[in-house]
């Protein structure tokens, strides 16, 4: 088992994506965090996956700083270490794009972007100590699809906020600049990069038509499930990628293809 022994807090861990990596996780001999905010989910998803490992489920707000060092407290004190976060927990289902107001775009800052930082910031204390540690970050396609229809204007209104499309941009420069800083200390942090992932978030979020769309643009003429992503955050999370670091990994079945 390729993460044996091997402690992960995966944020978001109570549904969709986030709950597949952590079954993976554990299928692979982790022992797993799943740190989420929505508390009922979250135990469910714990008790559900209780049978598959040691999994234990920690209320965490990651937009509120004692919320993330309170995560990383409680994970050290219940498994003694941390070896591997997975920042996977983001404003998406519900996101707005109607509301194109300075103070929801800094609300999506504070989950999305700031979120992830403050979780890294949390967990590195611990890795820093013992010279060893794993972050996965998730942006998404969105960073790079550029001309979102929504946004089109035929007449123009106002500059436009892309709120979840800049977040997302800013997880892969987060990740570059942790890599650099976190480096020393034998630290790893590398980034996912999903495209269109069949979730019940994105099912009720993205219309039939545009998923199709999306689909009909990959190179591999498929959209993914959320298994499909859990197998790449295994390989970031393993020894297998102990020289990797500050790499975004585009899982999208070849919808995007920077570099």
């Amino acid at each position: 088992m390729r993460l044996s022994e091997r402690v992960a807090i995966i944020t978001g861990a109570a549904q969709g994506i986030g709950r597949a990596y952590a079954e993976r996780f554990l299928a692979e001999g982790a022992r797993v965090v799943i740190a989420d905010l929505a508390e009922e989910k979250g135990l469910r998803a714990a008790q559900e996956l209780r049978g598959k490992g040691d999994v234990l489920f920690l209320r965490t707000d990651i937009s509120d700083e004692q919320s993330a060092l309170e995560c990383a407290r409680r994970t050290r004190e219940h498994f003694g270490t941390i070896d591997v976060l997975v920042n996977n927990a983001a404003i998406y289902a519900e996101i707005d794009y109607e509301d194109q107001s300075y103070a929801y775009l800094k609300r999506v800052f504070e989950v999305n972007l700031h979120g992830a930082w403050l979780m890294a910031r949390a967990v590195s204390p611990a890795m820093v100590e013992q010279r060893r540690g794993r972050i996965v970050n998730q942006s998404s396609d969105a960073a790079y699809l550029y001309v979102p229809k929504q946004f089109v204007q035929p007449v123009f209104q106002e500059v436009r906020s892309f709120s979840y499309n800049q977040t997302k941009w800013g997880i892969v420069g987060l990740t570059k600049f942790l890599a650099v800083q976190l480096g020393q200390y034998g630290i790893t942090v590398n980034c996912i990069s999903p495209g269109p992932v069949l979730t019940e978030a994105t099912r009720a979020g993205v219309r039939p038509e545009r998923l199709a769309e999306l689909e009909a643009q990959s190179a591999l003429k498929r959209v993914l499930d959320p298994g499909d992503l859990a197998g790449s955050a295994v390989f970031f999370a393993s020894d297998d990628a102990a020289w990797v670091t500050g790499q975004v990994l585009c899982v999208d079945a070849g919808l995007c293809m920077p570099g």
